[in-house]
């Protein structure tokens, strides 16, 4: 068999390597380049689904050139499976920009009942969203890897430690597990507002996190109300916090 009927294997085999290298060489070269990496976040991500998709493009035009030559042999069956295989890949860039979309619908819901949540926090503690009518609560979604989730921590501490008294409530959500949200606290950053996981019941909306860190704001009526974006100054949370504060509960 000649040499150039094996290229479709070939292709096959390097496939999902390819396809793995461009679209990380792809989304960390436009992430550098983006001037604001929220607002383009699902253009990027589209941009790698396509790139990483050639790579598996590329096999199939190999094999259906070998289809039309009468060569597609056996060989190139098993390089048109492999190609086909790495096209499986584009899910995550999808996946992604799937995610974003849903998790940017959540995080603009305004003025409809927050969905409520029962769980434990690392220590054990439970804890219920309708434990706190009447307060304003802040659910702040992190990850113990995330750099601006880090840097944000200590402003929430201090602005719960000095609004509680007002009726401020601030829970941390992560999706971890509970060894590594524990080994963070002994080791990183301790904060006095509870850390929650995801042991109890804990709504889908609060989970979805394409972007970190997330916060989902709830009125002293118990409904979300869009909280300003956390690459947005600090400041903008602590003026939304405090309007929601100086209103008073209105009975339905």
């Amino acid at each position: 068999m000649s040499k150039l009927y094996f290229r479709t294997l070939w292709a096959g085999v390097a496939s999902p390597f390819a396809a793995a290298g461009l679209g990380l060489f792809v989304y960390r070269s436009l992430t550098r380049a983006s001037a604001d990496r929220n607002a383009d976040f699902v253009f990027r991500l589209s941009i790698v689904a396509i790139a990483m998709a050639l790579p598996g493009i590329i096999t199939l035009v190999l094999a259906l050139a070998d289809h039309r030559k009468g060569a597609f042999s056996t060989v190139s069956k098993v390089g048109l499976m492999l190609g086909i295989l790495s096209l499986g890949l584009v899910f995550l860039p999808i996946r992604g920009v799937v995610e974003r979309a849903t998790q940017a619908r959540n995080l603009a819901l305004s003025d409809v009942e927050a969905p409520p949540f029962s769980t434990a926090d690392i220590h054990g503690n439970t804890h219920r969203l309708d434990e706190h009518g009447g307060k304003v609560v802040l659910v702040n979604v992190w990850a113990t890897w995330c750099p601006p989730c880090r840097k944000e921590m200590p402003g929430l501490d201090k602005l719960y430690q000095e609004r509680k008294k007002q009726g401020f409530m601030v829970f941390g959500l992560s999706t971890e597990d509970l060894e590594t949200q524990l080994d963070f606290e002994e080791n990183v950053l301790s904060v006095s507002y509870p850390l929650l996981t995801i042991e109890g019941d804990v709504p889908e909306i609060y989970q979805t996190t394409a972007r970190y860190p997330a916060n989902y704001l709830i009125d002293r009526e118990g409904r979300l109300q869009p909280a300003p974006s956390t690459e947005q100054p600090f400041e903008n949370l602590v003026v939304a916090v405090d309007a929601l504060l100086k209103q008073q509960i209105i009975r339905r």
